[in-house]
């Protein structure tokens, strides 16, 4: 895609500016008009530009067809540029170009980031998971800011995604970038496809986690870090 949407845009340069990127530099995006980014602050129809218009609006309508509606009635005429407007934003992780910034730091303790928020789409059937990441990893020297951690879990879960891999990509990335002595990620989420078709088993949750280096290594240390996931945070 060679252009983006005012709205996904600005979500794409938010995640990119947490991990390091600095604002304005991504060279992918041409511009569009300022109707088109009016109308995304105030909720409209959106109107994405003519190289990205007709494939998923006609895609909705054969599907609204398909299922027996009207795509033409009152309450549905908008829904097509809807939906690919809501896809476009939450596939924006697909179009974040991260530039991690670390910081030589002298520290070699755990740093444990938990309770992170984070929504996503099945790649099975295009419903919701969502639920939360917990991400601790041990330096060797580097840190990375607070802030970027949980935009690395956002940037991963706005793709079609499982959530098994969204858990690897999240501990791949970080042993990668900051070459720690080790990382540690468990993600817990609720998948609609659960709960609201298949199974229909309503609070079902699944886990999931992903342990490299001493992690994997250390028993001592991977029970340190499910320690401090399970303690409560202060005031909770």
């Amino acid at each position: 895609m060679s252009s983006l949407p005012p709205h996904v845009k600005q979500i794409v340069d938010e995640i990119e500016t947490e991990i390091g990127e600095v604002p304005g530099a991504s060279t992918r995006y041409n511009s569009v008009t300022e109707a088109i980014a009016a109308a995304a602050i105030e909720g409209d129809a959106v109107h994405l530009p003519d190289e990205a218009d007709g494939g998923v609006e006609a895609a909705v309508r054969q599907i609204l067809e398909e299922i027996g509606e009207d795509p033409d009635r009152q309450g549905l005429l908008g829904t097509p540029e809807r939906v690919h407007r809501m896809y476009t934003e939450l596939t924006a992780g697909y179009h974040v170009n991260p530039n991690g910034a670390v910081f030589d730091v002298d520290y070699s303790e755990m740093v444990v980031v938990k309770d992170i928020p984070f929504y996503s789409l099945c790649e099975h059937h295009l419903l919701p998971f969502f639920g939360t990441a917990g991400v601790a990893y041990i330096p060797r020297g580097r840190v990375v800011g607070l802030s970027k951690i949980p935009r690395i879990v956002e940037m991963y879960s706005r793709r079609l995604q499982v959530q098994e891999r969204l858990t690897q990509q999240i501990a791949d990335f970080l042993m990668e970038r900051l070459d720690p002595k080790g990382v540690g990620v468990v993600i817990e989420a609720t998948h609609l496809c659960a709960v609201m078709r298949g199974v229909r088993k309503a609070g079902t949750v699944m886990t999931t986690s992903a342990v490299l280096g001493l992690f994997r290594a250390n028993d001592k240390t991977r029970s340190e870090f499910f320690a401090h996931l399970e303690r409560k945070a202060p005031g909770a």
